[in-house]
């Protein structure tokens, strides 16, 4: 019986080990694809085009 409790107890460690890699390996990815939309953002805000009036157009559509 102290064998099992044991096991169970290394195999919760390992999960949880799992579990909070997973997390910070989720974490990076989003900060990556948060660094490329606000690339994108003020890439898109700098070059945005002029409209038929003559004055500056917004690059948006909201």
């Amino acid at each position: 019986m102290q064998e099992v409790q044991i096991m169970i107890a290394i195999l919760l460690v390992l999960l949880l080990v799992l579990i909070l890699f997973g997390a910070g390996f989720a974490v990076k990815i989003l900060w990556w694809i948060a660094l490329a939309v606000l690339v994108l953002w003020l890439l898109g805000f700098l070059m945005r085009g002029t409209t038929s009036s003559g004055g500056r157009g917004r690059w948006y559509r909201w």
